[in-house]
């Protein structure tokens, strides 16, 4: 699991420890990082390796892919999540913004997928389950490198649903609206008082809230269980019905 010292990543890592799954978790900050290890670990009872990693780093990501399957022997779930690329006009960003967004956010997805796939093809099963964003049903103003790189990751997804499906491998996408995040609290006005921009965001999602962590994660672990064997290839939003698109 990538990217998992805070936000997303660790209610998810959290969640699937829960469940019982062994967890090796990897993110940049290596004081979180061992910090949110030790207490999942103390919250479950079961040991949650931590690795620090920058997933646009091809050999570090190689080196936590080959950790995990030499610790556990068998990799079952990849979670690819990672940090957004920043929010700004299409006019501000050149060629270098554009490239760090790419390594980020989709060629970091391919390649996790990839290292993966040799580990789930020789067991005949697997879960792969790539965190999005919600832009990739409804437009979100000033996103236009994280919305074309997820939309990338859309069609990867299909595609490879299609592909490893004779493996039993399902590949799906979760698609967060609004949740209690520091990204979301980022996309805040400046000097804004937070908890009252959080309530005026809120008035636009029928469930009139901003949604938790917590409650991504759960249909994560979903996805990640036996029960969802027949779902592959869709994009789930997690938004409080936020969305208002048919499709």
């Amino acid at each position: 699991m990538l990217a998992a010292s805070k936000g997303l990543g660790r209610a998810i890592a959290t969640t699937l420890s829960i469940e019982g799954a062994k967890v090796i978790i990897g993110s940049r900050d290596e004081a979180e990082l061992n910090k949110t290890a030790k207490e999942i670990t103390q919250l479950t009872g079961n040991e949650v390796i931590a690795m620090v990693v920058d997933v646009a780093d091809a050999e570090q990501v190689k080196n936590l892919t080959q950790r995990a399957a030499d610790t556990f022997g068998r990799i079952d779930i990849l979670l690819n999540n990672s940090g957004g690329p920043p929010f700004n006009k299409f006019e501000n960003f050149d060629d270098g913004d554009w490239q760090k967004a790419f390594d980020l956010t989709l060629l970091s997805f391919a390649r996790t997928c990839r290292l993966v796939l040799p580990h789930m093809q020789k067991t005949g099963s697997g879960r792969i389950i790539n965190i999005i964003s919600g832009s990739v049903k409804s437009v979100l103003p000033n996103s236009v490198l994280s919305t074309s790189m997820r939309m990338g990751v859309v069609g990867m997804a299909k595609l490879l649903a299609d592909e490893l499906g004779p493996y039993n491998i399902t590949v799906n996408n979760v698609a967060p609206g609004m949740i209690l995040t520091d990204r979301l609290k980022h996309t805040l006005p400046k000097d804004a008082d937070v908890e009252q921009a959080l309530k005026e965001r809120a008035k636009n999602i029928p469930l009139g809230r901003i949604g938790k962590p917590e409650e991504l994660a759960a249909l994560v672990a979903f996805l990640a269980s036996e029960q969802a064997s027949y779902i592959t290839g869709a994009t789930i939003q997690v938004d409080g019905g936020g969305n208002r698109g048919i499709f």
